[in-house]
């Protein structure tokens, strides 16, 4: 039995329109991302991915020329996104999936992103505290897609954005997350670490070109969260 994995471009675009000097207007954005439907969770772009990116490309002017770096990045749809509305952007991935940091650098050729020119991609372990959190340098914003994924990895998660948000007063992580049981809750651990947590209605991204955002969700049930150091 063969073990070569085929890969699969999925084109996800993401448009607005508007009104400028009295004529209709409408700005458009494709990104092309690879996936590996054989391979682990992290080959594949979840239903929060589409989400947070719609988030971002609504949202393009607050992103534009600031710096921010994207968690768990898999296919990195959110990151790549970002840079392409001009965020000086980097991705990271756990340091010990080296498979997986392989092809969030292969998102990036794809979309014509240079690795280390337009955008860096870099192995980062939550929970760990190692030289590399210092490297991401002032940030302005936080990305997450589907990181509370596992519970047992929660305050793993939590733990690297407190200590970002604590050299980074100003910063705000943003992230989307799939409900799968209600049983699963972050809200102790925003306390213990001192953390707060605002929930953006995510049913308005895309009216004004008429996007149903369950075209891109299906039935699942996908929240947006903010999260920013309590003041």
């Amino acid at each position: 039995m063969s073990n070569v994995q085929t890969e699969q471009l999925k084109k996800f675009v993401f448009s607005s329109k508007c009104i400028v000097n009295g004529e209709p207007f409408e700005e458009k954005l494709e990104v092309i991302i690879p996936e590996l439907l054989q391979g682990s969770y992290s080959f594949y772009t979840w239903p929060s991915a589409p989400v947070l990116a719609w988030f971002i490309w609504e949202n393009r002017q607050e992103f534009y020329g600031k710096k921010v770096v994207e968690l768990g990045s898999g296919t990195a749809l959110p990151g790549i996104v970002a840079a392409k509305c001009g965020a000086n952007v980097i991705l990271t991935e756990s340091a010990s999936l080296t498979k997986s940091l392989s092809h969030t650098r292969r998102s990036c050729q794809v979309n014509n992103l240079v690795i280390n020119k337009h955008i860096q991609v870099i192995g980062l372990t939550w929970g760990l505290f190692l030289s590399n959190l210092d490297y991401l340098g002032p940030l302005d914003y936080i990305l997450g897609s589907d990181c509370f994924f596992e519970p047992s990895t929660f305050e793993d998660i939590l733990v690297t954005v407190s200590y970002l948000l604590d050299i980074n007063t100003n910063a705000k992580f943003f992230c989307t997350y799939q409900e799968r049981s209600s049983d699963w809750s972050i809200e102790h651990l925003l306390s213990k670490w001192e953390l707060e947590c605002i929930v953006h209605n995510t049913n308005n991204l895309g009216n004004s070109i008429g996007l149903n955002i369950h075209d891109l969700i299906g039935d699942h049930s996908i929240h947006l969260l903010e999260i920013f150091r309590k003041a």
